[in-house]
């Protein structure tokens, strides 16, 4: 964990921070970057004492995205880019909405391009009254990359997603909580310690277990119609409701205790 050069991977039970640490850079993407950002996302997914993680920027921004001299490099190769194979997500950090604990984006910043689709592809986002935000893509020659034309509209409505997705405005954290593009915002100095708050909070009392299939299918049914999104749920909570903590949930509260839910890792 003490090799990454690009981030900070941090880890307080129950939570996991992982911080972007170029701050020169606005805490732009190399492919280093990304390289050690999966790392982290992956060492927290399997660590049993992460209830949740949080990412957030070091600095004044959050991410400006893909750094301009890897972005120059990437659109002026002969070499087309690589496919994702059948049994892997397209995109940049689709891998997230994957990872059965919930993410938490605490968004410090300037927020731009791939920095935007990293809090995208989080669970929740929660804001600096600092921050603000743009998509950018389109003033770079570019289209919605990276799965934001279907993530957006889902967040903001069809007609919010085109304008920020063709306009490319820069628009401030309470522009964007009134859009819904954020959930929370903060003053800059509670930013880390509300996203904190929460996953302790979830930590006291929600089942990790539940969280990460309640993950999956929020994110799964998103694409499906009413009655495949019915039966699926019918056939996870009747595997829930006879598992160890749906009768520890219910000692709990007979017993007018905290619950102990088994933890999630690898």
């Amino acid at each position: 964990m003490n090799d990454f050069t690009d981030i900070r991977y941090e880890v307080e039970d129950p939570y996991a921070i992982i911080t972007l640490n170029r701050p020169e850079q606005l805490n732009a993407f190399t492919y280093h970057t990304l390289d050690e950002l999966r790392a982290a996302f992956v060492a927290a997914e399997a660590d049993t004492s992460v209830v949740g993680i949080i990412i957030t920027g070091e600095g004044r921004a959050f991410s400006a995205g893909l750094d301009m001299a890897t972005l120059t490099e990437t659109t002026q190769s002969s070499n087309a880019p690589r496919v994702a194979s059948d049994d892997e997500l397209p995109g940049l950090f689709s891998y997230l909405l994957e990872i059965p604990k919930p993410i938490i984006a605490a968004i410090n910043g300037v927020t731009a391009g791939g920095g935007l689709i990293l809090a995208l592809m989080s669970d929740l986002r929660f804001a600096s009254v600092d921050a603000a935000l743009t998509t950018v893509f389109l003033k770079r020659g570019l289209i919605a990359e990276h799965g934001s034309s279907w993530l957006l509209p889902r967040l903001v409505g069809v007609s919010k997603a085109l304008d920020l997705l063709w306009m490319s405005d820069k628009i401030t954290a309470q522009e964007a909580r009134e859009v819904g593009l954020v959930d929370r915002v903060v003053a800059s100095e509670l930013l880390l310690d509300t996203a904190r708050d929460y996953v302790s909070r979830l930590s006291k009392t929600i089942a990790p277990k539940a969280i990460g299939a309640t993950k999956r299918l929020v994110y799964q049914h998103l694409g499906l119609g009413y009655e495949a999104a019915l039966r699926d749920a019918e056939r996870v909570q009747n595997q829930f409701v006879t598992a160890p903590d749906a009768i520890e949930g219910a000692q709990s509260f007979l017993e007018r205790r905290p619950p102990e839910f088994e933890r999630v890792g690898k």
